[in-house]
């Protein structure tokens, strides 16, 4: 277990050293297979993977998140590591006008911080930096594909509050089927219930942002949101809007009231806003760190 719970025979000594720290010990391999991933089409990719690719999507909801609630991204000491560590470009302060939602904001905000200390801690010396993250153009090209700008146009997703709830719409939906994708393939018992309680908080998150999105009428809006996810992470129609004036649809779920999941490679998909086979872009421009680094393609 212990030989196969780095992410390469280079992190092995330092994944065991750090297990006695980190409080959750060694995992076990999982395997995986059209996972996107260069290192996997060599040999399995371990748990410690799997998790170094959720902490990459840790760091972008923080990032976002710190910025609206409070104007300040991620203290420098939360974003070293494996892998070439990169700057944030873009964020500031909502002036959000609703009280609620600023709160919405700050409670979501301690969340994702909390998760990127807890899979920092858990990965140990073999969790990756932060990469590169771009909040800024990377919006207005989100927005641009979904149609709700045009092309020229600027989308700022710190403007105003009904802008944010509106980016913040594509992270949660993404992260709640990101973790429901990986979680079967996380071999390790305790790291598997780690990963659960994530995507709960997650499906929380995603939950709040879709019913402030219904009450504020911008059901429109979403469902250009949600098809635009849909044109880029494959062929199936999964993704789900928040329904209509006479109806809701606030949890997406299939006709046996399940949710759906994405692999690793059509999560990446998306945060490169790229239908096609790539290893980096969109909100990760030099893309994210770690053996799961590349997107499925169409």
């Amino acid at each position: 277990m212990i030989s196969r719970s780095a992410e390469n025979e280079t992190d092995r000594r330092l994944f065991l050293k750090s297990a006695g720290v980190a409080g959750l010990g060694v995992v076990g391999a999982g395997a995986l297979t059209g996972m996107g991933t260069v290192a996997a089409e060599a040999a399995p990719v371990s748990d410690g993977a799997i998790l170094n690719f959720a902490l990459n999507l840790e760091y972008l909801e923080a990032e976002f998140y710190q910025y609206a609630a409070y104007g300040v991204g991620l203290r420098d000491k939360l974003t070293t590591g494996k892998g070439k560590r990169g700057g944030v470009t873009g964020g500031r302060q909502v002036p959000f006008k609703t009280p609620a939602i600023a709160n919405y904001a700050r409670e979501i905000a301690a969340d994702e911080l909390d998760h990127v200390a807890f899979l920092r801690k858990a990965l140990g010396g073999a969790k990756v930096s932060r990469p590169a993250i771009d909040i800024q153009g990377s919006f207005t090209a989100a927005a641009t594909a979904a149609g709700l700008i045009k092309p020229g146009q600027t989308f700022d997703p710190y403007a105003n509050e009904n802008n944010f709830l509106l980016a913040a719409f594509i992270f949660e939906d993404v992260g709640v089927t990101a973790y429901k994708g990986a979680a079967p393939l996380i071999q390790n018992k305790t790291y598997l219930g780690a990963a659960a309680g994530i995507l709960a908080v997650e499906a929380y998150h995603a939950a709040i942002i879709r019913t402030a999105l219904y009450g504020k009428g911008l059901q429109t809006a979403a469902e250009a949101i949600s098809d635009a996810r849909d044109s880029l992470d494959g062929k199936r129609n999964l993704d789900q809007g928040i329904g209509g004036t006479s109806y809701s649809n606030l949890v997406p779920t299939d006709k046996n009231g399940i949710a759906f999941s994405r692999t690793p490679a059509r999560v990446l998909n998306i945060v490169y806003l790229n239908p096609k086979r790539t290893r980096r872009g969109g909100f990760f421009p030099k893309g994210v760190n770690g053996a799961i680094n590349t997107s499925g393609g169409s």
